[in-house]
C-alpha cells in the first residue's frame, strides 16, 4: 500500500504586492500589518526587559529590608505586573508561530493588537508602579502618590486617549 504525499503548501515568501492599480491586497495588509505590529512589540518587549531588571535587583540591594509592609506590596505588584506584560508582548509572537501559514492572518492580526493594548496597560501599571516605590523611597508616601497621579495620567493620555481621539473622525477636515 502507497501513501500519498501532502500536497506541499507553499513556501513563505513576500507578501502578495500590490495590484497594478496600487491597492493592497487583503492578504498584503495583513502581512504587513503583522510584521508592523511584531516591530511595535519587540521596542516594548525591551523597555519591559529593562523595568524587569531594575526591580530584580532591587530585592537584592540592602534597602530593600527597610522597605514598608506597603512598599514591599507595591514592588511585588509592580514584580507581577512587568512579567505579565512581559507574557502578554510576547503572546502575539507565539501566535504567529502557532498558527504559521495558518488562512486567517487578517484575524491574526486583529487578535494580536487587542493582545498589544492589553501589554500596553499593564506596562503602563509597571512603569507607575516603578516611579511610585522610588519615590515613595525617595520623596515620601504624599509627594510620591501625587507625582505618581501625572506620570499614570500622561500614560493614558499618551498611550490611549490621544490614539483614540486620533481615530474618531473630524467633521472639519
Amino acid at each position: 500500500m502507497t501513501s500519498t504525499p501532502p500536497p506541499s503548501q507553499p513556501e513563505p515568501g513576500p507578501p502578495v504586492a500590490p495590484s497594478p492599480s496600487g491597492v493592497e491586497s487583503p492578504e498584503a495588509r495583513a502581512d504587513r500589518r503583522l510584521v508592523e505590529l511584531l516591530q511595535e512589540l519587540r521596542v516594548l518587549q525591551t523597555g519591559v526587559q529593562i523595568v524587569f531588571a531594575f526591580l530584580l535587583g532591587v530585592a537584592f540591594t540592602p534597602r530593600f529590608a527597610t522597605l514598608t509592609d506597603g512598599q514591599q506590596d507595591v514592588y511585588v505588584t509592580t514584580l507581577l505586573l512587568a512579567v505579565i506584560s512581559s507574557a502578554v508582548f510576547a503572546t502575539p509572537v507565539a501566535l504567529h508561530r502557532g498558527l504559521f501559514r495558518h488562512p486567517g492572518k487578517a484575524r491574526i492580526v486583529k487578535v494580536s493588537v487587542h493582545i498589544a493594548q492589553l501589554g500596553l496597560m499593564l506596562l503602563a501599571c509597571a512603569l507607575t508602579g516603578a516611579v511610585l516605590l522610588v519615590l515613595d523611597v525617595v520623596l515620601g508616601t504624599a509627594t510620591a502618590l501625587a507625582i505618581t497621579s501625572v506620570v499614570a495620567l500622561i500614560f493614558a493620555g499618551l498611550w490611549f486617549v490621544l490614539p483614540w481621539m486620533v481615530r474618531r473622525p473630524r467633521h472639519d477636515d
